[in-house]
């Protein structure tokens, strides 16, 4: 098992999962972070931190969700390593809780 980052964290980027996670596995994207699944060491210190309750473990993925463990999996390998929080993105909270983001997620 590991964890996901899913659909709510784009256009919000939170990063206040990256602050207690023990081991360099968030990636940053522009508008984006992923959790390498190689790197997740399942010790579920993110999921709570998350405002935007957007990291979910591979095992409670909400169905809609599922994509996000391929996107996750293919972003870690090209993104840098996030290792410290930083300031979340200017309008994170106009886009937090909006649906249909996918599309907004830049590579």
């Amino acid at each position: 098992m590991t964890f996901v980052v899913t659909e709510n964290c784009i256009k919000c980027k939170y990063t206040d999962c990256v602050d207690v996670c023990p081991v360099d596995c968030f990636h940053e994207g522009p508008n984006f972070l992923v959790i390498d699944p190689d790197e997740c060491i399942d010790c579920t210190l993110c999921e709570p931190e998350c405002p935007a309750q957007a990291i979910f473990s591979e095992d409670d993925l909400p169905d809609d969700q599922m994509e996000f463990v391929q996107i996750n999996e293919e972003l870690s390998r090209v993104w840098p390593v996030l290792a410290e929080k930083k300031d979340q993105l200017d309008d994170a909270e106009e886009w937090d809780g909006k649906t249909g983001k996918l599309t907004l997620l830049e590579r």
